[in-house]
Formats: C-alpha cells, sequence, structure tokens
C-alpha cells in the first residue's frame, strides 16, 4: 500500500514543529532523568532512612539501586505496550493520539514528583516509572514520523537537528532551574530543597506545553480500517506483517541486533552519570549539574558534526567511529580518580551521545520500505530494542554493583556491550544510500 502523504515531505514547518518535541521531551530526559532528580532522590532518601539503605516492598535495598531497578521495570512496560499499541495506531491512524496520550502521563507524573520529600519512597517508585513508560512511549510515535516528513536524503540532518534542538531547550530550562535554586529566596521558597522540588513541577508543564506546537502540525495517514472491538487484533496483524518483513530486509535485523547491544551501554551510561560522579568521585551538586550543562552543549555540536560526518562517509563509518570512542570511555571510566578526568570523560561522551542516538534513528528510518504506512510499527520494534536494551543494562549496572560494591566494575561492563555493537554493525550489509 502506498502512503497517502498526510503532510507534506520536507516542509520546514513540518519538519521545525517535529523538531520542538524534542525541546519538550528532552527537558524531561535532562532534567529528571540525568540531573537534578538523580540526586535529589539519593539525597532525600538518604536523609530519610538515615543511609542508602532503603525499605522497599518488605525488603532492605540500595536506593541508588532501587531506582536502576525502577526504570528497568518501567522500560520493560513499554517493551510490551508499545509493540500492540504502535499496530493499533497505523491500523487506526492515531499515532498522534498515542504521542499525546503518553507525553502528558509523563508530564502529570512529573509534576507528581513535586510531592517526594524522601520518606515516601512509594510515591518517587510509582511516579518515576510512569514518567519513563510516557517518556519511553511517546518516543515510539514521535520517532514513526521522520519517515514521513523527511525524505531519505535528508533524515540524517533532520534527526540530527532534532536531538540538537532538544538539547538547546533543555538546557535552557535546566539553567533557568539552577538560576531559580541559587536565588530560591527570590521566588519565595524557603529552601533550595523546595526549589529543587518545584523544578520538577516545571518540567511536567513545560513539556505539556511546549509540545502543542508538535501536535498542531503533525498529522496522521489516513487509517487504513474502521475503529471497533476488532482493532486489537488488527493491530496485532499489521505487527506480524512488519516482523515477517525482516525476512526480506536482513539488514535491518542485523542492524537492530547491533543497535541492541551498543544501545544498551549508551542508555545506561547516561543514565547513572550523575550517579557515578556524586557516588564514587564525591563531586559536588553543583559541579556535577555545570558537568551535564556542558555536556548538553558538547552533544549538540556531536550531533551536527556526525550528520556531516555520515554524509560524507556514510551512516555505517559515522557510527563505527562513534562506538570506538564509546568503547574508550568505558575504559577510562574505571581509571578515572578526580573531578578533572571526570570533566574530560564528560566531554567525550557528550560528543558521542548526540551523534549515535540520531544516527541510530535515522539510519533505521533509511531502511524502512519507503512505501509502507506501517511506520509506528516497523519504530516499535526499533524502540523495543531499545528499551530492552535500557532493562538488560540498568538490571547488569545495578547487579554488578550490588555483587562488587562499585559503580567502576558496572561501567566497565558496559564496554562488553558496545564491542559486541561494534561486532555486529560491521556484519551489517547496508544499502548504498545508508552506507
Amino acid at each position: 500500500m502506498e502512503i497517502i502523504p498526510a503532510m507534506q515531505i520536507n516542509s520546514r514547518k513540518v519538519i521545525n514543529a517535529w523538531c520542538s518535541y524534542d525541546i519538550a521531551n528532552s527537558a524531561y530526559n535532562l532534567i529528571i532523568t540525568t540531573v537534578l532528580f538523580p540526586i535529589y532522590y539519593q539525597e532525600a532518601t538518604k536523609a530519610a532512612f538515615n543511609g542508602v539503605m532503603v525499605p522497599f516492598l518488605g525488603y532492605s535495598v540500595k536506593n541508588t539501586v532501587l531506582y536502576d531497578y525502577t526504570l528497568a521495570a518501567a522500560y520493560m512496560i513499554i517493551v510490551f505496550l508499545s509493540p500492540i499499541l504502535s499496530g493499533i495506531a497505523d491500523y487506526s491512524g492515531n499515532k498522534k493520539r498515542f504521542m499525546q496520550f503518553f507525553t502528558y502521563v509523563g508530564a502529570t507524573s512529573c509534576i507528581g514528583l513535586y510531592w517526594f520529600t524522601g520518606a515516601n519512597i512509594g510515591l518517587a517508585v510509582t511516579l518515576s516509572g510512569m514518567a519513563v513508560i510516557g517518556f519511553a512511549g511517546s518516543l515510539v510515535f514521535y520517532n514513526s514520523f521522520l519517515p514521513l516528513i523527511a525524505s531519505p536524503d535528508r533524515q540524517d540532518a533532520v534527526s540530527a537537528k532534532g536531538f540538537a534542538w532538544g538539547y538547546a531547550g533543555s538546557v535552557l530550562l535546566l539553567i533557568f532551574n539552577i538560576f531559580t535554586i541559587n536565588t530560591y529566596k527570590w521566588w519565595g521558597f524557603v529552601s533550595e530543597t523546595s526549589a529543587v522540588r518545584f523544578a520538577f513541577f516545571e518540567v511536567g508543564i513545560w513539556w505539556a506545553t511546549v509540545s502543542a506546537f508538535a501536535f498542531w502540525f503533525l498529522k496522521d495517514a489516513p487509517a487504513i480500517g474502521k475503529a471497533g472491538l476488532h482493532i486489537v487484533s488488527k493491530g496485532f496483524i499489521e505487527l506480524k506483517k512488519v516482523f515477517n518483513s525482516f525476512a526480506h530486509n536482513p539488514s535491518m535485523a542485523r542492524f537492530l541486533m547491533a543497535f541492541f547491544f551498543y544501545s544498551m551501554g549508551v542508555q545506561t551510561v547516561l543514565l547513572v552519570a550523575t550517579l557515578f560522579g556524586s557516588t564514587v568521585l564525591n563531586i559536588s551538586t553543583t559541579k556535577l549539574i555545570a558537568t551535564i550543562v556542558i555536556l548538553q552543549i558538547v552533544a549538540m555540536v556531536g550531533a551536527t558534526l556526525f550528520a556531516k560526518v555520515s554524509k560524507k562517509l556514510g551512516n555505517k563509518t559515522s557510527l563505527i567511529i562513534m562506538l570506538i570512542i564509546w568503547v574508550a570511555v568505558c575504559f577510562s571510566a574505571f581509571f578515572v580518580v578526580n573531578e578533572y578526568q571526570f570533566y574530560v570523560l564528560a566531554a567525550m561522551v557528550g560528543l558521542v551521545m548526540g551523534g549515535i542516538q540520531s544516527q541510530s534513528r535515522s539510519t533505521y528510518a533509511k531502511l524502512i520500505p519507503r512505501e509502507t504506512t506501517d511506520t509506528a510499527s516497523f519504530f516499535s520494534f526499533y524502540d523495543v530494542t531499545e528499551k530492552l536494551a535500557i532493562v538488560f543494562g540498568m538490571f547488569s549496572f545495578g547487579f554488578i554493583e550490588q555483587i562488587t560494591g562499585t559503580m567502576r566494575n558496572s561501567t566497565l561492563s558496559m564496554s562488553v556491550f558496545f564491542m559486541l555493537g561494534l561486532f555486529f554493525l560491521l556484519l551489517t550489509p547496508l544499502k548504498k544510500h545508508v552506507e
């Protein structure tokens, strides 16, 4: 079936609207997942329970390990949900509605984190998990619009532009949050802690409001069939069609295998970076936040830089270069002993962070058959691969830390995942326009 364009391909207005959603949800990824919430969570639980061990469901668990397991569990839920929902979305022509639903789930959960004070650990686990579900769930449908709004020759640049905008917008909000925290008395807060908690509220509002611009311009392709009680079975049929297409597209299957392994490393490193700096190196909160801001700025440059590298040398070569750098990062992290070495390491991470995420998305988009309407179903396999990678990566990181007592060993283990990803990528034949 041919795509019936619902939006003009390569329209500057539509592309900018699509990219603006990265500004909306990247604030969650930076402020809640990466910077303020992990640090606040660690300090608040430590103060509430007089140490790093916290009670949960009758067990005593290390606070950082519980956080790792919460994220892993939330991503596992998305692993089960997104393939089913994406099939339904493709059949019913409701990609945007599903994207909106998950956006508002995530934004509302962020707002709710304002009421987490440390002792109510159940609230933190529930809402941080729901925020992850909202974030990850919305990305399935957001990514699926890429092949619908940009031609293959422009997908690398558009994907990189989305990530670059996201880094820029999230950094601006983070800087404002830092300013508010440091001048909390000006804003009527009784303490820095109150200002930090209000930042979670702000992220939720930001996510819900900024995304409205994208929702206004993004349009769904016409439905394949009418909605009804049969829509779930039809969703599975759409999913089965996509799964069967992998037999005729070995490049896509092998690329997903490579993507799975190196995503285990990429996503885990991004999620635990601040915990590593604060727990292993005892870097102050202020310095950690400043480091993350610089990392985001470097990531903007990296995303744009590697888009140009891929244009000249091909996506595969560009990804290989970045994976080699990632392996070096993981080995180096094991030997880091002071904050200055951590800063250098963070700069290296920033350089390849945006590049590998944007290049992976655009490489996969190019592998999707151009005549298909099932872009959400195709991207559900991509996103499920990434979420499974996060589940295994976070569980591995937390488990190794639990049995060895240090994050250093956990970080070193990530290098194995990057090397496996590199191995499978080298075995992946890509078409000329991707190579």
